[in-house]
């Protein structure tokens, strides 16, 4: 079975449960911390579609940085994804790729579906 990936934040609860929980069932991830390595436009591209939804559904709306990069619900995949790329923060986390398919570890449960 290849490697899953989580994009981790360590400083956020869900993110540390998600890993942990990976941990627990023996699939140790390779860990991204977008934070520092943020995903580039066509990496977040592949994201949304591993994902299957819109490009608005990885962001984290209640960040300043959202207002900040003048975000919006009709905001285009390109203006989101520019808008990830300057603020990291803004991506949703922990997302945990695994083959052709990823999960939002939110709740971190979520996240298993990949491994069934």
């Amino acid at each position: 079975m290849s490697k899953p990936t989580i994009y981790h934040n360590p400083r956020c609860s869900k993110s540390r449960q998600t890993l942990a929980l990976l941990e627990e069932k023996d699939l140790t991830p390779n860990i991204i911390e977008y934070l520092e390595h943020p995903p580039s436009q066509e990496e977040l591209g592949q994201l949304v579609n591993q994902l299957g939804v819109e490009a608005h559904a990885v962001l984290r709306t209640k960040e300043d940085a959202y207002g900040e990069a003048g975000l919006s619900a009709t905001s285009s995949q390109a203006e989101i994804f520019s808008a990830i790329v300057q603020y990291p923060i803004l991506l949703e986390r922990p997302i945990v790729v695994h083959q052709d398919k990823a999960a939002i570890g939110r709740p971190p449960e979520n996240v298993l579906t990949l491994f069934e």
